[in-house]
């Protein structure tokens, strides 16, 4: 297995972005390969990375299609029901509580 070459932030040449740039391009990887990693030391822990990929080899992104962003809406719609007491948060139930905010806090107060 051969290294990969590793460059200081923003010292990358130029034809390798991360992806996140490529994507800001309107580009994917498109199952490439990492050709290089990018670091960035910090003082008291360990460098954060980044891979990078060439430009060049990347493919526009696919776009969605209907059964796609149905699919997507469909699975949203499945965050927002509580799984306590069936009802549609309206919100998206965030998973450190796992069930929408009157379950997870009931209120103590009445009665």
């Amino acid at each position: 297995m051969t290294s990969l070459p590793v460059y200081r932030w923003r010292l990358a040449p130029e034809g390798l972005a991360t992806f996140r740039q490529l994507r800001a391009l309107g580009l994917r990887p498109a199952g490439q390969p990492v050709v290089a990693q990018l670091e960035h030391p910090r003082r008291r822990r360990g460098p954060l990375v980044a891979f990078l990929y060439r430009v060049d080899l990347a493919r526009p992104v696919r776009p969605m299609t209907p059964a796609r962003w149905a699919a997507l809406a469909k699975a949203n719609a499945a965050r927002r029901v509580c799984p306590e007491c069936g009802r549609d948060a309206g919100y998206r139930i965030p998973s450190s509580l796992g069930t929408c905010s009157p379950c997870a806090y009931p209120d103590t107060s009445a009665g």
